[in-house]
């Protein structure tokens, strides 16, 4: 009777890892996800000097103004590149 209750517990153990490993692996990004964001406008949340973040298709990254030059809360930028995770942005024009 308590093998069968190990072995009951076991599965239902197993089961649930299993399911925390497929949702996991679902839920995964693309590696190539960034290229998609070249060129989107994105919003400045937190100042770039030259570091920073930005919010662009409703997620936060990590991002660095490309020329270097400090880049103001709430600014409008385009997304020009990567270095590794990090986005490198320009300042949009002003209409």
């Amino acid at each position: 009777m308590q093998i069968l209750l190990l072995i009951g517990i076991l599965a239902v153990i197993t089961g649930l890892a299993t399911l925390v490993v497929v949702a996991l692996y679902l839920h995964k990004k693309g590696a190539a996800g960034d290229i998609n964001l070249i060129g989107e406008i994105a919003e400045v949340q937190k100042q770039l000097d030259p570091e920073g973040t930005v919010i662009v298709g409703g997620e936060l990254w990590r991002a660095k103004s490309k020329s270097g030059a400090p880049i103001s809360t709430n600014a409008r930028v385009r997304v020009v590149g990567f270095e590794g995770h990090l986005a490198l942005v320009e300042l949009c024009e002003q209409l």
